[in-house]
């Protein structure tokens, strides 16, 4: 039997995380009307309880003195909570209240009064707040139409019938028995997919479905816009993209639930109506090591002896306690300085390679690592010769059962280091560790230290069944099938049109015609056009100022020439010759956003309410992909409309995202500051202050950006139009926003004052009065001066989405 089938069959047997949090059991009411109220002191009798007693509503305890608003299955051992409010903001054990007012809104109040939670139901007629049997909390008016739900507002777990849209997502928990949000996340994707992502501080990485696999050889389909999925009361998921999968014990009378665990993994559970106790009835990843993330950077997720994470020797825990935080090295590595290469046989490192070749040997991959400062280790494939430098090490696996070793680069003064040899003190899988184990007659273990013989002979015998699979499966099915001779022409047509190459500076020189043709200059350089051999178009791009190694600059294209997205302009290649460092990407043919939009006086046609719109939605699509989709986050840092490029139908484009990259924290501030009239008025605050930069630097240029195609105008044209003094731009823009700000607040619904006073008056009234009163109420959002109340651009791209064709606005 094949290593990870066993393995399957181990993991589905996982139980549920047991909680130590717990609310007190009592008796309770199954509707609050208006004045009624909680009190968190009366938590142990006084909680919503559906008809059928299968749930609970009330004041949940997760620590000595903090409580949720949460719903719970009442008939379960460890009272399992399946939805909470206020998961990030625990309120007082003393004092807290949660009331549904008069003004027909549900509100949970810490103990000085201040609101940390609502329903935003304030005039809506709201009649009574009901828990339902299916686990859902609804605000309802006298008629029983429902008003607010707390199924459009999941937190980690889908219960039947409820639905996950791309307008919701499941977060996990940071770790058992907490309610904060983690960092991993269950949603739709920008191209329909559900996916599982690891979104955490240092790096964001989809993990479910097979990141390797094209979405049609994950038997997913990206050409449903609907994004709908839900689970069925019988233990049937299915969704839009057509993810599929049932529970074991499929039918109906069972309690489920389907949860994005702590650890990063997607299961479904049942409940054990006899004990309380859950069951785990389907699972995305049968092998927990698949998850991403799950023991941080260094560090190595093993299932033997036990399923544990681990340190290689010279590496230590970043913190015992939180294996998510990874470990840290006991060495420091200085660039240039003399090295060696640990081996560590049979593991690896998924992610983050550069210079991927096949056919090398083992001493053209080692000197390719060597030559970069970047690289930390690479990993070879004995007898295919694939070599994987890379320039980070993240999602450690061990044992591998394909034969690849992963070779660390350590400093010729640190002596014998052995990191094949692991200290498997402390763990991350806190999930039945003890189902999780298989045969131990496999090991002999002394002193921590593992046998190799024994480990290397089971590996081999797993290495020979596994060969007789592959020859199995090739006779029967791809000599069967012709249509498998078509699904590897796919691939290869996939690999064909998604080739990133290096180019020599000659050949970029033949292709622009000695660089004749100049479309423009940036900040960064200057572009020009270029047609090669096969008949593209390029935009060619030469960088100035860069004072990084060629290995450093190749590493930084190794990452840009993965990233692809319908709006964001596709690279093609670079050239690192001498001094010329030079960017190839596609030529986009109706140039910047700036000349379709400012007209610059050059007769251009005027840009249509319409297009604004989809423009906005593109660009919102492109950063979001970057801040939370790509295998490496990235913030753009010059997000103006010199850097939105339109194509043939009006669709944007972003460029010059990475580039940020390649330049100091700094450089990057010294290159936007000193440029106050080609960026000024898109810089985030933050810049100027000298705190940390983050993609909320993005979310502000963006918001600036939104303002500009409502206005038809540069934002630095129309605050200092009247003034002699540029210096006081910053004031004249936050007097705007703050008037803005002021207006919407005092005039409501009115929309009439912004055809009058504010939208393009070239658009003569046709545009959406909706459309423009949502892009306005985001664009100031995402202008404020403070980073952590402007939304995320996932947050921001969802409320665009939702007006595309005139929908109501939503509110949280």
């Amino acid at each position: 039997m094949r290593v990870h089938t066993i393995l399957s069959s181990v993991f589905l047997l996982l139980a549920s995380l047991p909680s130590s949090a717990r609310p007190a059991s009592g008796g309770g009411r199954s509707t609050l009307w208006r004045g009624d109220s909680i009190a968190v002191e009366d938590a142990s009798g006084d909680v919503l309880v559906s008809p059928g007693g299968n749930f609970s509503c009330g004041f949940y305890k997760v620590a000595t003195n903090a409580y949720t608003f949460a719903i719970w299955f009442a008939r379960s051992a460890d009272a399992t909570v399946a939805w909470t409010a206020n998961r990030d903001a625990p309120i007082n054990g003393r004092g807290s209240r949660a009331g549904f007012r008069k003004d027909g809104s549900l509100v949970l109040q810490d103990f000085d009064g201040r609101v940390v939670w609502w329903t935003n139901t304030s005039g809506a007629q709201a009649d009574r707040v009901q828990l339902l049997d299916t686990g859902n909390l609804v605000v309802a008016d006298a008629a029983g139409s429902t008003l607010w739900q707390s199924f459009d507002w999941p937190t980690d777990t889908l219960l039947p019938e409820q639905p996950i849209t791309r307008y919701k997502r499941l977060v996990s928990a940071s770790a058992r028995g907490l309610p904060y949000s983690g960092y991993y996340n269950f949603y739709f994707d920008s191209n329909n997919i559900l996916n599982l992502i690891y979104d955490g501080p240092e790096i964001s990485s989809n993990y479910w479905p097979d990141p390797f696999k094209q979405w049609w050889q994950n038997n997913r389909t990206a050409y449903n816009g609907s994004r709908y999925g839900s689970l069925d009361r019988y233990g049937a998921f299915r969704a839009s993209d057509h993810t599929q999968f049932n529970a074991s014990d499929m039918g109906e009378g069972v309690t489920r639930r389907l949860t994005l665990d702590y650890d990063g993994n997607l299961r479904l559970y049942s409940l054990d109506g006899g004990d309380g106790s859950w069951h785990v009835t389907w699972a995305a990843l049968p092998r927990p090591c698949d998850v991403h993330g799950v023991c941080g950077r260094y560090g190595v997720c093993a299932y033997l002896p036990s399923l544990a994470c681990s340190c290689p020797e010279g590496f230590v825990a970043s913190d015992a306690g939180d294996w998510s935080k990874g470990c840290r090295r006991e060495f420091d590595l200085r660039c240039g300085e003399p090295v060696y290469f640990a081996e560590m046989p049979s593991f690896d490192f998924w992610g983050f390679d550069f210079n991927y070749t096949q056919g090398l040997t083992m001493e053209t991959c080692r000197q390719m690592c060597l030559d970069d400062c970047n690289c930390e280790a690479f990993g070879y494939k004995m007898g295919t010769g694939e070599c994987y430098p890379k320039i980070s090490l993240w999602n450690g696996r061990a044992p591998n059962i394909i034969k690849q070793n992963i070779f660390l680069k350590v400093p010729t003064r640190i002596k014998n280091l052995s990191p094949a040899v692991l200290d498997f003190h402390g763990h991350a899988c806190t999930v039945h560790e003890q189902n999780a184990s298989v045969s131990a007659s496999y090991f002999h273990v002394r002193g921590n230290k593992i046998n190799f013989i024994y480990f290397y002979s089971f590996l081999a015998v797993a290495f020979v069944v596994e060969a007789i699979f592959i020859v199995v499966g090739y006779l029967f099915v791809f000599r069967a099938d012709p249509a498998a001779g078509r699904v590897r022409d796919e691939e290869g047509y996939a690999l064909l049109f998604s080739q990133f190459r290096r180019f020599t500076y000659d050949e970029l020189s033949d292709v622009t015609g000695k660089f004749a043709e100049k479309l423009g200059r940036g900040a960064s350089g200057t572009v020009y056009k270029g047609v090669l051999d096969d008949g593209r178009s390029i935009a060619v791009k030469q960088l100035d100022d860069l004072t990084q190694a060629d290995e450093v600059f190749r590493s930084e294209m190794s990452v840009i020439g993965r990233i692809n997205h319908m709006n964001l302009v596709r690279m093609w290649g670079y050239c690192s010759e001498h001094s010329h460092r030079i960017l190839v990407s596609e030529f986009v043919e109706n140039g910047s956003l700036d000349k379709a939009l400012f007209g610059d006086g050059d007769g251009s046609a005027l840009l249509g309410w319409h297009s604004r719109y989809k423009i906005a939605v593109g660009v919102a699509k492109g950063l979001a992909y970057l801040h939370h989709e790509c295998l490496e986050w990235i913030v753009h840092c010059d997000v103006k409309p010199e850097n939105i490029l339109l194509d043939g139908e009006l669709d944007p484009k972003i460029t010059d995202f990475g580039l940020v990259k390649l330049l100091s924290r700094d450089a990057c501030g010294r290159l936007v500051l000193s440029r106050a009239q080609g960026t000024r008025g898109y810089i985030a605050p933050e810049w100027a202050m000298s705190l940390p930069i983050t993609g909320k630097a993005d979310v502000y240029s963006f918001g600036v950006v939104l303002l500009e195609l409502i206005r038809g105008q540069r934002v630095c044209d129309w605050v200092v139009d009247s003034r002699e003094e540029e210096d006081d731009a910053r004031v004249d823009f936050q007097r705007l926003v703050a008037w803005l700000r002021e207006k919407m607040k005092r005039d409501g619904e009115s929309s009439s004052w912004m055809e009058e006073k504010f939208v393009d008056p070239r658009l003569r009234g046709d545009f959406s009065h909706l459309q423009a009163a949502a892009m306005l109420e985001l664009a100031v959002a995402c202008v404020d001066d403070d980073p952590n109340r402007r939304p995320s651009m996932n947050a921001v791209l969802q409320e665009l989405l939702s007006l595309e064709d005139d929908a109501p606005v939503r509110y949280a």
